[in-house]
């Protein structure tokens, strides 16, 4: 049975035949292997880092956390895996709403001057 990567949360995915960093030259062998073993067919090595980068924006990765993430110093590089996060206007106005829901249910102590309606949201 061919081992790809290292367990744990840090772990390399994929490593070299003997444990190690893959190198340039092992490097094709091991990730066809990969392909192969899991039915994966037409899958570029670059595809893993797009589609994590994609993922991470629509769970709400800033284009500053994108560009850390993957090392780019220009927001235009970053911006491209923010096109999947268009569309969230539904998702954002639910997230606000809630917010809303939540402060509303708040007691809050009021203080001397405050009027009965203060702490409402006109």
């Amino acid at each position: 049975m061919w081992i790809f990567g290292e367990g744990g949360r840090t772990g390399l995915l994929f490593v070299g035949p003997k444990g190690g960093r893959l190198r340039r030259n092992n490097f094709h062998d091991t990730w066809t292997a990969a392909l192969k073993a899991a039915g994966v067919k037409g899958v570029h090595f670059h595809d893993l880092r797009h589609t994590g980068n994609s993922l991470a924006a629509i769970g709400g990765a800033t284009t500053w956390e994108l560009m850390t993430r993957m090392g780019h110093s220009t927001v235009r590089a970053a911006m491209i895996y923010q096109h999947l996060v268009g569309g969230r206007d539904q998702e954002i106005a639910n997230h606000v709403d809630r917010l809303i829901k939540k402060s509303k249910k708040v007691k809050r102590p009021k203080g001397d001057g405050d009027s009965p309606d203060s702490d409402k949201i006109n």
